[in-house]
């Protein structure tokens, strides 16, 4: 029988990890290539929810990404991921994506997307993770949001 653990707060697995836009990383613009952010996005959100679960992960979904702005070549990405919400035993990130040139230190939000990872035992099989304690208005929104994402994902699963 799996024993339920404690509360956690977003604030305990929240990462924020950079990378430098290499000429590899872009495509004929000298923009960041699609893939290789979904790739960071990915990793990102994954060590969140592996953090959260302390599990090994797998994604389940990519709800949405948004592409606001490019991120040009020589720039530098930054992934600010958190967990917004959990169930049994899957979990919804919400990763933030910036670049920062490093000629001018300006830094933009260019992407956003949101992502379901599942915790899995040694097995793996889903299992239990911690429940979240939502402890700001700005948390207590995001939730509600996810839990919209996922009816909606829900609904038009075949």
């Amino acid at each position: 029988m799996i024993k339920e653990t404690k509360e956690k707060i977003p604030k305990d697995s929240y990462v924020e990890t950079r990378e430098m836009v290499l000429p590899n990383d872009t495509n004929l613009l000298g923009n960041l290539l699609g893939g290789r952010l979904l790739h960071l996005i990915d990793i990102a959100g994954a060590m969140v929810a592996s953090k959260h679960s302390n599990k090994i992960v797998a994604t389940v979904s990519i709800d949405n990404v948004n592409f606001k702005e490019p991120i040009k070549l020589g720039e530098i990405i930054i992934l600010r991921a958190v967990l917004v919400r959990v169930g049994r035993s899957s979990m919804d990130v919400l990763v933030r994506i910036y670049g920062e040139n490093t000629m001018t230190g300006k830094i933009i939000n260019t992407n956003s997307a949101f992502l379901t990872y599942v915790a899995l035992d040694d097995d793996q099989k889903p299992t239990l993770v911690p429940r979240l304690k939502i402890t700001t208005e700005e948390e207590q929104k995001y939730f509600e949001e996810a839990n919209k994402r996922k009816k909606k994902r829900l609904e038009t699963d075949d």
